[in-house]
């Protein structure tokens, strides 16, 4: 039993989204860890091409005063190495939106680099090498992509031990030493030399992972500000969820002076974790982007002159949308309801989703009406009460629209 308890919480923290129904949180962290392995990865194909252009450069310029044979022997490894790094990034390319879910997928890439940096640090005369500066770029890299401060200073401490067991494997022997050309050989064996430049390197590693996270740390400050003031979801480009809550107290604050009402229709997308789970993410976001196109020209809502839109469409959550109905005026025999005004948007709505498809997939909604303040007087009644009506067209199988005024509406008198 413990060891089962144990095998779960093992993959739990293995992967970033671990529930058999994950939510929408769990859906947009899968998201965010696969952009951040895509950034890794084409950091890496930058690394790599400047590599390349290095090696060209120093080979030819080697090549002048140097035999061939020379230049070849201390040459073969590092494009061995260079090969290698092409590799297995060539591979995450292809594989990593498959294996974005993996939580440890960025450090396991992060210490191939340190490993392969390790390796051309030796072949390229150990102590003396240029290489060692790599390990810098791979700190600063983690510090812009790593999301926890710890991971950043655990690939600080694995390039020191890297980077310390060429040095120190040197000195004591349990390597031998690589001579290079132009270099004094001589000065892997003095200790002093050895510590000080040991040291220093580390200086560095430390200094750059500080610099980087302190610098992500502000900018990351700043993104979030950004997204709590802003009024618009950036994937559907309608209303976000706190505009949602500001403009519906003012909208039933308004009604109660004016004696009108004002209705509060709730969706919910039927099945979007399979299909996310399935099809993959971004036919999920393909999906969210065109239902929330419909609910925008069914409320003729545009977030760029907000001022002039009368139904306020939002995202009220991560599968569930909101559009708020104001009563303009006071309705006469000629002109419909409110509650017929707002049914026959959801109805709307309802059959604009069933006929949407991305990339051949498709989903339903289940929606619930309620109108405030009948309904509901406060924003949180109301919601509660639309909520509930969603609840019921959910449990009658989906696909379906369910008004408060309806469902409670008293039995006609035989």
């Amino acid at each position: 039993m413990n060891q089962s308890r144990l095998a779960k919480t093992l993959a739990r923290t293995a992967v970033v989204s671990w529930r058999d129904e994950p939510t929408q949180y769990d859906i947009e962290a899968l998201r965010g860890n696969m952009q951040r392995v895509g950034l890794v990865i084409r950091v890496r194909w930058a690394i790599v091409a400047m590599l390349a252009g290095y090696s060209v450069i120093a080979a030819s310029v080697y090549g002048i005063s140097t035999d061939l044979d020379v230049l070849a022997k201390n040459m073969t490894i590092p494009a061995i190495a260079l090969i290698f790094v092409v590799m297995y990034n060539g591979f995450y390319q292809i594989v990593f939106r498959k294996v974005a879910n993996l939580a440890f997928l960025n450090q396991a890439q992060l210490l191939f680099d340190t490993i392969v940096v390790t390796v051309l640090v030796y072949y390229s005369g150990g102590v003396y090498s240029w290489f060692a500066s790599m390990y810098l770029l791979f700190i600063l890299e983690s510090a812009f992509i790593l999301t926890r401060r710890s991971q950043v200073w655990a690939l600080v401490a694995t390039s020191s031990v890297l980077y310390g067991a060429v040095l120190f494997g040197e000195y004591f022997g349990w390597l031998p030493h690589v001579d290079l050309p132009f270099v004094a050989n001589e000065l892997h064996a003095n200790i002093t030399y050895v510590l000080v430049r040991y040291f220093w390197k580390v200086t560095l590693f430390a200094g750059a992972a500080l610099i980087g996270m302190l610098m992500m740390k502000s900018i990351r400050v700043r993104e979030r500000e950004l997204r709590e003031s802003s009024f618009v979801d950036e994937l559907t480009g309608l209303f976000n969820r706190p505009y949602f809550q500001r403009v519906l107290s003012i909208e039933l604050e308004r009604a109660r002076r004016n004696d009108r009402g004002v209705a509060l229709i709730l969706a919910d997308i039927d099945g979007l974790g399979e299909v996310n789970r399935t099809f993959g993410v971004e036919v999920g976001d393909q999906l969210l982007g065109a239902i929330g196109e419909h609910l925008r020209r069914i409320g003729d809502t545009d977030p760029e002159d907000w001022a002039r839109s009368v139904d306020i469409a939002c995202r009220f959550g991560g599968e569930e949308f909101a559009l708020i109905v104001p009563e303009l005026g006071r309705n006469d025999g000629s002109r419909v309801t409110l509650g017929e005004r707002a049914l026959a948007d959801a109805e709307a709505f309802r059959a604009a989703v069933a006929g949407t498809r991305a990339s051949g997939v498709g989903v339903t909604v289940s929606v619930g009406v309620a109108i405030g303040p009948r309904d509901g007087e406060s924003p949180d009644a109301l919601i509660d009460a639309a909520d509930r009506m969603l609840a019921l067209a959910v449990s009658d199988g989906g696909n379906a629209v369910r008004a408060a005024w309806v469902v409670n509406a008293p039995p006609d008198d035989e």
